[in-house]
């Protein structure tokens, strides 16, 4: 059984003892590092080169965004997961634009908290139930660039049926292992289905995919 080496940073001592306390009892889960600002997080980070960094949004020196931006841009393999008790728009986009592997409300169940770890930790991207409806009926209508209508077509993609299954599923923010359930199929086979999904529709991460999927009305 793989470890997965997480790294905490929360300027909220008592946040950073619970969900230490709630990691320990997990045997393939080890917490190396803690941080208390996003600066030290990123000391921290770059020290450990944990698999995993769970970071807080509000922070003092540099915000969880800030420290997830730099950390792609350092291009460290490091997973982001965003643990906040925010859920506007701003942040979230602003999270996602970052790089963030994941997003999670800390009035998250203990369940979901660790269904969101594992999936983030093991290359897959999660946004809970809420974060996702605000991604696809908020974020994406308000910032998608319609084309013009002669452009707009039935299934302009050439998508096949079971793409078009992918492509409502991964908008709600089901990871491959999702999908496959989902669908009653391989988790290879849906990681297959997803890149050719992204290929046809020339996006690399889920904003772009929402975007140009509302923008010629797929969803």
């Amino acid at each position: 059984m793989n470890t997965i080496n997480v790294v905490l940073a929360d300027d909220h001592v008592l946040v950073r003892d619970g969900i230490k306390s709630l990691l320990e009892e997990e045997q393939d889960i080890t917490v190396v590092d803690e941080a208390s600002d996003g600066r030290e997080a990123l000391i921290v980070v770059e020290k450990s080169t944990p698999d995993l960094l769970i970071v807080d949004i509000r922070m003092p020196e540099l915000n969880g965004i800030e420290v997830v931006r730099e950390i792609k841009n350092k291009g460290l393999n490091v997973k982001t997961l965003v643990l906040s008790m925010h859920d506007s728009e701003e942040y979230v986009l602003k999270s996602i634009e970052a790089g963030a592997d994941g997003y999670l409300l800390k009035g998250a169940s203990k369940e979901e908290f660790l269904k969101a770890l594992h999936s983030v930790a093991a290359g897959g991207k999660y946004f809970s139930g809420d974060i996702s409806s605000i991604i696809v009926n908020n974020l994406v209508s308000k910032n998608a660039v319609t084309p013009p209508k002669e452009e707009v077509k039935p299934n302009i993609f050439k998508l096949t049926k079971r793409e078009k299954q992918i492509l409502v599923l991964v908008l709600q923010g089901k990871s491959n292992k999702e999908v496959a359930e989902e669908l009653g199929v391989s988790k290879r086979t849906a990681e297959v289905h997803r890149f050719n999904l992204m290929k046809k529709m020339e996006v690399k991460n889920l904003i772009e995919l929402s975007k140009k999927a509302s923008g010629y009305n797929l969803i």
